[in-house]
C-alpha cells in the first residue's frame, strides 16, 4: 500500500470501475464479501482498505490493482468532487460551521466549480492579509458576505429548517392556511414567542425596532412613520432572532448570517411555503409566474415577494434564479444568483457598490415608455441568454429597482416572456464605486436598513462592532424613558 494513498481518489476510482462494470454496491459486496454500507464508506474516501481487499476488488471489477491505486481522479466530475471534499476537511471551512455539502447527482458541475473558485478567492484574500502573497487585503465584511452568498447559492437559497420554524409558528396561532398575515395573527405570534408589540413615537433613528428583553416588549414606530405592511416585516424579523435561537453575534459572519436568517423567517411567515408553492406551481403550468401575484396574494412588498420567489423556485420548480436590487445609476446594493448570470464584481469578488452595464434591465427600465410598469427583457451575455423582469420600487427613494430573472431556457414559465425586447450586453467590467460599546444582553436593537448593508459593521481593529449600525446611547435613553412611563 503506498504511504501517500489518497483515499478520496481511491474511492472515486473504485466507484468509476464499479459503474463501468454495471454493478450495484450490493452486487459488488456479494463478490468481495463486504456489506454495501462498508463499500459506500470506502467509495466516499472515509476508510482505507487492506491490500487483500484491494486485490479482491480489482478481480471483481476486471481491472488491475494498480488501476485502483492511480493518483488521479478518473473523470473531471470526480476531480471536482475530490476537491470539494478536501476543502470541507480544512480548518478554515470548519470555522464556517456549515453542514456537509454532498456532491449528489443533483449538484451540477458548474455549482461545484463556483464553490471551489469562491473558496480559492477567499483563501487568496486571507493570504494577502497575512502578507503571504502580496495580494490586496479584502475587507472583512465584504469577505463575509461573499462566503454567505456562496452558502446561499449552494442550497438554492432555500432554508428548510427556517421554513419549518415558520410553519410551526403559524400553526401555533391558527393561521387559516392561505392569504396575508393579519394584525391579529401577528400579535398572537408575538405573544406565542413571549413578547408584546408597542408602537411609539420616539424610536431611535438608527433602529428599525428596539426590544426590551427584560420586559419582553418590541417597540416599533407609529403607523404614520411605519405603515402596517412594513411593520409586519420589521416585527417578524425581530421575532425571527428569538424563534431561531440566535445569540449575540461574535463575528461579522455571525451577524450577516443572522440577519439573512431572521429576514428569511419574516418572509416565510408572511408568504408561507405551502400556499406560496401551490400558487407558483399553478402559475408555472400556465407560463404565468409573476412576482406581482405573490405580492398581491400575501400583501407583501414587491421586494419581499421577489425574495420568496428565489427561496422557492429552485427547490420546488427546478428553476435557477437571480435577484438584484440596484439604483438608477446601476449600483448594486444586494444580489444573489444560482443561474450563473455574470454579475459584474469588484476585484475582491464582492458585488455591492459595483455598477451593472447600461444594457441590463435595471438601467433600461428608465428608458421605457412607462418607467413604473413591470419591465421584461432578454439579455444576451457571454455566459448565455437570460430573461428578467424589473420593477421600480416606489416604496424607496426614487430610482431603486428590484429585478428577478432566470436563464432563457426557463423563461417560458414566466409572465412577460413574450417580450420582444432583446439586448446584447457587453462583457461586464468589474470595479467598485466605491465604536467600542459593550455588548448588552438586556436589549436587542434592530438596525435601520441602509442601501449598502456592508457599511460600518467593524471596529478599527476589524472586529465586529457591538450592535452594528445602532447608536446604543440612543437606545438606552429610549428604554429609560419607556421604563419610567410604565411605572
Amino acid at each position: 500500500m503506498p504511504e501517500s494513498l489518497d483515499t478520496l481518489v481511491l474511492g472515486h476510482r473504485i466507484r468509476h470501475e464499479r459503474r463501468r462494470k454495471g454493478l450495484t454496491l450490493a452486487a459488488l459486496g456479494e463478490l468481495v464479501g463486504r456489506p454495501a454500507p462498508y463499500l459506500s464508506r470506502l467509495e466516499n474516501g472515509r476508510i482505507e482498505p487492506r491490500l487483500s481487499l484491494l486485490a479482491d476488488l480489482a478481480k471483481a471489477l476486471g481491472c488491475a490493482a494498480g488501476d485502483l491505486l492511480g493518483g488521479e481522479a478518473p473523470t473531471r466530475r470526480a476531480e471536482l468532487e475530490v476537491r470539494l471534499a478536501r476543502i470541507q476537511q480544512t480548518d478554515a471551512y470548519h470555522s464556517l460551521r456549515l453542514p456537509e455539502l454532498k456532491a449528489t447527482a443533483r449538484l451540477p458541475d458548474v455549482a461545484i466549480e463556483h464553490i471551489l473558485a469562491l473558496h480559492e478567492a477567499w483563501q487568496d484574500g486571507a493570504e494577502g492579509r497575512c502578507g503571504g502573497t502580496g495580494a490586496p487585503a479584502v475587507d472583512p465584511v465584504r469577505r463575509a458576505n461573499i462566503v454567505l452568498r456562496a452558502q446561499m447559492r449552494a442550497r438554492g437559497n432555500y432554508y428548510g429548517e427556517i421554513e419549518e420554524a415558520a410553519t410551526a409558528a403559524l400553526e401555533a396561532v391558527a393561521y387559516p392556511g392561505s392569504g396575508p398575515i393579519s394584525e391579529r395573527i401577528l400579535l398572537d405570534l408575538a405573544g406565542h414567542l413571549g413578547y408584546r408589540i408597542d408602537r411609539v413615537r420616539d424610536i431611535p433613528r438608527s433602529t428599525r425596532s428596539v426590544t426590551d428583553l427584560r420586559r419582553r416588549v418590541i417597540y416599533i414606530p407609529q403607523r404614520d412613520e411605519l405603515p402596517t405592511r412594513a411593520s409586519r416585516s420589521v416585527v417578524l424579523s425581530t421575532l425571527g432572532h428569538f424563534a431561531l435561537d440566535h445569540s449575540d453575534p461574535a463575528t461579522i459572519e455571525d451577524y450577516l448570517r443572522q440577519r439573512v436568517e431572521s429576514n428569511y423567517f419574516a418572509g416565510a411567515v408572511l408568504a408561507p411555503e405551502s400556499p406560496a408553492v401551490s400558487l407558483l406551481q399553478e402559475a408555472a403550468g400556465e407560463g404565468d409566474i409573476a412576482v406581482q401575484d405573490l405580492k398581491d396574494v400575501f400583501s407583501v412588498s414587491y421586494e419581499m415577494a421577489a425574495h420568496r420567489l428565489t427561496n422557492l423556485a429552485t427547490r420546488h420548480l427546478g428553476i435557477p434564479m437571480h435577484f438584484m436590487r440596484a439604483d438608477e445609476e446601476g449600483l448594486i446594493s444586494k444580489a444573489y444568483e444560482n443561474d450563473d448570470v455574470p454579475f459584474p464584481t469588484a476585484p475582491d469578488g464582492s458585488l455591492e457598490g459595483v455598477r451593472i452595464p447600461s444594457s441590463w434591465a435595471p438601467r433600461q427600465v428608465f428608458h421605457s415608455a412607462d418607467t413604473y410598469d413591470t419591465y421584461a427583457q432578454y439579455t444576451e451575455t457571454e455566459a448565455g441568454d437570460y430573461f428578467c423582469v424589473t420593477q421600480v420600487d416606489t416604496t424607496r427613494d426614487h430610482g431603486h429597482t428590484v429585478t428577478v430573472g432566470t436563464t432563457a431556457a426557463h423563461a417560458s414559465r414566466f409572465r412577460g416572456s413574450d417580450t420582444a425586447r432583446r439586448i446584447v450586453a457587453p462583457q461586464p467590467a468589474g470595479g467598485a464605486s466605491g465604536s467600542g460599546q459593550p455588548s448588552d444582553r438586556r436589549v436587542w436593537a434592530s438596525a435601520r436598513d441602509r442601501e449598502f448593508v456592508l457599511g460600518p459593521l467593524t471596529s478599527p481593529d476589524g472586529a465586529l462592532a457591538p450592535s452594528p449600525g445602532v447608536s446604543m446611547s440612543e437606545v438606552h435613553a429610549f428604554l429609560d424613558r419607556h421604563a419610567s412611563d410604565a411605572g
